[in-house]
């Protein structure tokens, strides 16, 4: 009887401990499964905090990384960023893949997979000071800001900040008041910042007149008016982290003349695009007064935040761009 006592009794406890043994074991694959999906969801952050700033990035935009890690230890996270270019305004949609995994002896022993769609918003593809009128030969891909009152008589694919909006024009996105543009900041850059190019006329007004086809690979730089005309094609390139266009007077656009922008375009005067001419700006679009656009010439304005970031000149590098804030859309767990 004692022997057998003692058997039941050594089942039982046999029977305990092996069941405490999987407990255990399940408590531990849950601990390693919140860690890794925690680990995912800060690699989503970690995409969204880059795309926001491109400016610490090489390339054009921060396509992902491999390997990645938050602290020393085993933990890592592999992170895949694609911008979706099938539109213009998707150039504010980027599809981040994140996989999180633990290594021990070179074997990924806990796994975690999260994918979602990243919105740049708002993503300010023109702003400008005071009453506006949009002309029906106008089209801007991206959001528009307004202080003021907006006239639309073109297209605006995206949403409208303004104190109100009227025109016989056409938008896609919603109208919001100029108060709930949280985050849009002007980039307000000094013609005495940067250098001068091309250099002032000898007279030292500082205007600049362009007759013949140029292609700039950086910033034009124009202390006055700027002048297009004689049936040229001018383009203008922004470099990593500088504006393409900086000009502290108007913008003149002649007959058969075209203006091709890549980058931020800030401008203190007005422009004027002739007839049968065009300015075509990939981008974003900085009025800073209060002249605004006229002419019946063809406008096309597209936005493009990685493009059109800076880092603003003086001391410490300090990073601006036209897109305000991000969110995380279509967030899917594999």
């Amino acid at each position: 009887m004692v022997l057998f006592i003692v058997m039941v009794i050594t089942i039982l406890s046999l029977g305990f401990l092996s069941r405490s043994d999987v407990e255990l074991a399940c408590g531990r694959n849950m601990v390693l499964r919140a860690q890794m999906d925690y680990l995912a969801e800060s690699g989503l952050e970690h995409a969204r905090g880059l795309i926001l700033n491109p400016q610490d990035i090489v390339s054009e935009y921060w396509m992902g990384d491999a390997a990645q890690q938050l602290v020393e230890g085993d933990d890592y996270y592999d992170v895949a960023v694609m911008r979706d270019d099938s539109e213009p305004t998707n150039r504010c949609n980027y599809i981040i893949e994140c996989n999180s995994y633990r290594l021990r002896n070179g074997e990924k022993i806990g796994r975690s997979s999260i994918s979602a769609e990243l919105r740049l918003d708002p993503c300010i593809a023109f702003w400008t000071v005071g009453d506006t009128t949009i002309s029906s030969n106008t089209t801007i891909y991206g959001d528009v800001y307004c202080n003021g009152n907006l006239s639309n008589n073109g297209h605006i694919d995206g949403d409208v900040f303004a104190d109100s909006l009227s025109g016989s024009g056409s938008k896609t996105g919603q109208r919001y008041n100029v108060s709930q543009a949280v985050g849009v900041t002007s980039p307000g850059l000094n013609i005495s910042d940067f250098a001068l190019n091309p250099a002032p006329d000898p007279n030292g007004d500082g205007d600049v007149e362009m007759s013949e086809g140029t292609v700039i690979n950086g910033a034009l730089v124009v202390n006055g008016n700027l002048t297009i005309n004689g049936d040229s094609l001018v383009i203008v390139r922004a470099i990593k982290n500088s504006p393409a266009l900086l000009v502290s007077g108007d913008i003149q656009i002649d007959v058969s003349s075209k203006l091709e922008i890549e980058g931020l375009a800030q401008v203190a005067g007005g422009i004027s695009v002739a007839n049968g001419a065009e300015i075509k700006i990939l981008g974003a679009l900085f009025m800073v007064g209060s002249s605004g656009i006229s002419g019946s010439g063809v406008i096309n304005i597209t936005t493009a935040p990685s493009i059109a970031a800076i880092q603003m000149p003086g001391g410490d590098p300090e990073n601006w761009g036209p897109a305000a804030g991000a969110f995380f859309r279509n967030i899917e767990r594999k």
